[in-house]
């Protein structure tokens, strides 16, 4: 399993952060290589991605959610075995930083390949760059989910 860490400090308030990351079904605006993210419910969210030409389906399970704070995850289904946590954190009223650790366990021939070549990680990192660009770019969340899931 790899783990892949990285932070960025984005130009809005800790809750635009939060409340854009919430919108999983605009993950793929940022995201390199996922093609849809549905959301089954508060909870659940059904992925398609698409990586090196092959393309994957699965499902993912939020384990534990504080509003402002943080969200974990972990896939329940299909044939990508990853958890993650993203967190946030207030740096100053109009500065949030934000962090994402993922591990990931590469189940195919492409996937394993592209984790001992770093690719991975420099996709992870692209994909919080342009988290970065897309919400200060629009400057305001476009929805937001503030309830509050507990593990266990």
């Amino acid at each position: 399993m790899s783990t892949v860490k990285e932070t960025v400090d984005v130009e809005v308030p800790v809750h635009t952060a939060y409340n854009q990351w919430t919108q999983f079904e605009e993950f793929p605006k940022f995201m390199e290589g996922v093609e849809k993210v549905t959301q089954l419910d508060d909870q659940h969210n059904r992925w398609t991605t698409k990586i090196g030409g092959v393309r994957r389906e699965f499902d993912t399970e939020i384990i534990d959610q504080l509003p402002d704070d943080r969200i974990a995850w972990r896939t329940t289904t299909g044939d990508t075995q990853q958890k993650g946590l993203v967190s946030f954190q207030r740096l100053d009223e109009t500065h949030t930083r934000v962090e994402l650790v993922m591990d990931i366990e590469p189940s195919g021939v492409a996937e394993k390949a592209a984790d001992m070549s770093g690719t991975i990680e420099r996709r992870v990192k692209g994909d919080m760059r342009r988290f970065k660009d897309y919400i200060e770019h629009r400057g305001a969340e476009s929805g937001a989910w503030r309830g509050r899931i507990k593990p266990g």
